[in-house]
């Protein structure tokens, strides 16, 4: 069974950083794009950062210059550094991943969730 585990959240002050890992485990056959969401309280989960199994990355105007994605495919992991952090960057953080498993089936996996808190 395939998984994604997320780790790096934390309380951070404003204008700092933070790194988020997600580690994909279990039966993969290959990975292809990954991304980045987050998601604050009342509000909707936006995508902040996909990467393609080449990696080609894209960003969403709000993190544009201060995160960047990454992946380790020889490790099945994708980062998200996070650098000059604003409070407004508050929220709950997820990965996912296009993923085919060892057995052909292709599905969207997501991670636990992971919090971030930016004081000012």
């Amino acid at each position: 069974q395939v998984q994604l585990v997320e780790s790096g959240g934390g309380l951070v002050q404003a204008g700092g950083s933070l790194r988020l890992s997600c580690a994909a485990s279990g039966n993969i056959g290959s990975i292809n794009g990954m991304g980045w969401w987050r998601q604050a309280p009342g509000k909707q989960r936006e995508l902040l950062a996909a990467i393609s199994a080449g990696g080609s990355t894209n960003y969403a105007d709000s993190v544009e210059g201060r995160f960047t994605i990454s992946r380790d495919n020889a490790k099945n992991t994708e980062y998200l550094q996070m650098n000059s952090l604003k409070p407004e960057d508050t929220a709950v953080y997820y990965c996912n991943a296009d993923i085919l498993d060892g057995l052909g089936r292709r599905k969207y996996y997501w991670g636990q969730g992971t919090q971030v808190i930016v004081s000012s």
